[in-house]
């Protein structure tokens, strides 16, 4: 989707300042929101992928002026209302109000090490062989889907090579909207630099992304 998120390429927004010896949390909160979010997703009621697109889905306004760990608590807020666990009344109040749905599973404290150390790896096995090669030349193609995507808007209908296949992988874009997993294999493509930003890109600047298949097409 083309959306707030999507920044890669855009101007006008201001130089990156990275913070020198950056802190991991720079608030108490931030500990609370990231401990509640895994937490919550824990619960089995959604995908991670329909987790980044409740974040996508945000209004712009609200995307841009939140930190981080905000934008992270806003979209749980959406997920935790889609999958009736709780209300808008009760969000307001701050508060339980009613018996809402009962999650599935409940991440306990002795038990995030071991949920952490294991992570939550998409790799899925494929019936069919990969369609591109490395060395290939592709492109990929143009769409701006309402629903969510991992094609970078910066990166759609450009040509590029392929300089891996990663292997064969969940595909977000119907796992975030509850359509399966339908995995396809993924590959690095890598392009040069007046390839995405035009005449007077810097010809020794490449960019990579790595795409799902049906991103792409021979060039």
């Amino acid at each position: 989707m083309n959306g707030p998120h999507d920044l890669g390429g855009q101007q006008g927004f201001g130089p990156i300042a990275p913070e020198r010896n950056e802190p991991v949390f720079h608030a108490e909160w931030e500990k609370r929101a990231l401990g509640i979010t895994l937490s919550c997703g824990a619960f089995g009621a959604w995908t991670l992928d329909e987790s980044r697109h409740a974040r996508e889905c945000l209004p712009p306004a609200t995307y841009l002026s939140a930190s981080y760990y905000e934008i992270w608590t806003r979209a749980l807020e959406q997920l935790l209302k889609r999958h009736d666990f709780v209300t808008q009344a009760e969000l307001d109040a701050g508060r339980s109000l009613y018996r809402g749905r009962e999650p599935k599973n409940v991440l306990k404290a002795e038990m995030v090490a071991g949920v952490l150390a294991r992570g939550g790896p998409c790799d899925r096995p494929v019936g069919t062989p990969p369609r591109f090669a490395v060395g290939e030349r592709v492109r990929t193609k143009n769409f701006n889907p309402e629903t969510h995507t991992r094609l970078p808007r910066y990166a759609r209908a450009r040509a590029g090579v392929v300089e891996a296949v990663q292997g064969s992988f969940v595909f977000p874009d119907d796992n975030a909207h509850g359509k399966g997993e339908n995995p396809q294999w993924v590959y690095t493509v890598v392009f040069d630099g007046p390839e995405i930003w035009g005449e007077g890109g810097d010809p020794t600047l490449t960019v990579s992304i790595d795409a799902w298949e049906s991103y792409l097409e021979r060039a």
